[in-house]
């Protein structure tokens, strides 16, 4: 059995429906302040499978005591954790201690209970504010622009250090670009707790009429359109990702690296024009300042999660994004509907 700790948000959701589809046994754990326990309900929807479900903290002992105590678990995929970029600068003691000292209570429970394998959701802002643009796993880490990218790079570093120290763990350090979509079903996606961080369900909730209009952060980059570019890949291929380490863990010891993303920048502006091209509806914007840490370009090199895992980005740019509309149009106000 596979716990998924943080399994009722965004990526952990997706992620769940993958496994139970591949015919692996999941519980879920989470405490639900990102997420919503609708979106275990949808799972079991789609999968026409009952999911177990706990509603508890990594951060309390306890609580993840009584998960290893009742459920038979061989290995853990880590989603729990806080994950907005600007409340991470106004509130950095909270990621601290939600998502570095939670990561330290799990890691000690696991090893309570001799589990050793572990998938942790990681992020491409542990290359930092790096000069190139195509980001290699072999690259050094710099120093994350946000305490969100800080902790994890801590818990990576923690990783590598308990791999050394203990060889019987197994790691997947899941190093994500731009996660965007939902499931083809139109039952699960994204639903941001307030106004959204992320650019795509920030257009989709113009595009609803939740948010008058959209602000593109800076025109002047050295891009060829002026504005930002990330690597967007679709949540189904992210979760696809996760399945694929999982089972690379299995019978292995280490601490093992992958990027996942597409390979491809897109920028700011070829989405909005995508988002508008697909869905027919007009995405009002306007200009705004830069935002202060944001990189003018970068985008994944996923070679590595390609020749290893057998992994690779499936869906193209339209389909994410009629995905993501399918979502936010039959669900415009979330698993509030």
């Amino acid at each position: 059995m596979i716990l998924i700790t943080g399994g009722a948000g965004y990526i952990g959701s997706h992620t769940a429906v993958v496994l139970l589809q591949a015919g692996y046994d999941i519980v879920i754990f989470d405490n639900l302040c990102n997420s919503s326990k609708v979106a275990i309900e949808r799972i079991e929807q789609i999968t026409s499978q009952p999911v177990p479900f706990v509603e508890g903290d990594i951060r309390h002992e306890r609580e993840l005591q009584q998960v290893f105590e009742r459920y038979p678990i061989e290995a853990v995929i880590h989603f729990a954790g806080l994950k907005a970029v600007g409340e991470s600068m106004q509130k950095p003691l909270a990621y601290f201690d939600n998502n570095i000292n939670g990561t330290v209570q799990l890691l000690q429970v696991m090893q309570q209970h001799h589990v050793h394998q572990l998938v942790f959701s990681s992020s491409a802002t542990v290359y930092g504010d790096n000069a190139t643009r195509e980001f290699v796993e072999i690259m050094p880490l710099g120093m994350p622009t946000n305490n969100y990218g800080y902790t994890k790079l801590v818990i990576e570093q923690m990783l590598e250090k308990m791999a050394q120290a203990e060889p019987q763990w197994a790691f997947a350090n899941l190093r994500y670009f731009n996660p965007i979509g939902a499931h083809p079903g139109g039952l699960l996606g994204e639903d941001p707790q307030g106004i959204p961080n992320n650019l795509l369900p920030y257009v989709a909730q113009v595009a609803v009429g939740k948010l008058a209009s959209l602000n593109i952060f800076g025109n002047d980059y050295d891009t060829p359109d002026g504005t930002a570019i990330r690597d967007y890949l679709h949540v189904m291929d992210l979760a696809q990702g996760h399945l694929k380490a999982l089972q690379y863990l299995r019978g292995k010891t280490g601490n093992f690296i992958w990027n996942l993303g597409t390979g491809q920048g897109q920028s700011v502006q070829q989405i909005v024009q995508t988002f508008e091209q697909v869905t027919g509806i007009s995405i009002p914007y306007q200009i705004a300042p830069r935002r202060a840490g944001d990189i003018a370009a970068f985008w994944a090199n996923a070679n590595k999660a390609q020749n290893e895992l057998g992994w690779k980005a499936q869906y193209s740019l339209d389909t994410m994004i009629k995905d993501l509309w399918n979502w936010q149009s039959h669900n415009p106000n979330g698993f509030n509907t």
